[in-house]
């Protein structure tokens, strides 16, 4: 079992910048891929970022691509979402997740999941 505790979402205004973390503890860190994902209310969940276990590759939505910053500390057992600049329809709940490689992340294949963190971008 891994275990995923997302933390630094909040309320800021568009054009704003947020950092999200998301610490993991249970099995080995390293060993997965991991990425961030979020769902906007009334809307279905969707992926937003993704990188591999060593942090040497990353995918983006398109949605996010240029804006966001998916990045990994494996000593840490850490992975971070940098999001600038914000838009109102970026307001969301992000979720981490952990999973086997970036392709089926990207693709929502996922083995574990965090609870959320709620972004609020105000216009």
């Amino acid at each position: 079992q891994v275990q995923l505790v997302e933390s630094g979402g909040g309320l800021v205004q568009a054009g704003g910048s947020l950092r999200l973390s998301c610490a993991a503890s249970g099995r080995t860190f390293s060993n997965y891929a991991m990425g961030w994902f979020r769902q906007a209310p009334g809307m279905e969940r969707e992926f937003a970022a993704t990188i591999s276990a060593s942090g040497a590759s990353t995918l983006y939505a398109d949605s996010v691509k240029g804006r966001f910053t998916i990045s990994r500390d494996n000593a840490l057992n850490t992975v971070y979402l940098q999001m600038n600049p914000l838009k109102p329809e970026d307001t969301a709940i992000y979720y981490c997740a952990a999973g086997r490689s970036t392709y089926m992340m990207a693709r929502g294949s996922n083995d574990y999941w965090g609870q959320g963190t709620q972004v609020t971008v105000s216009s």
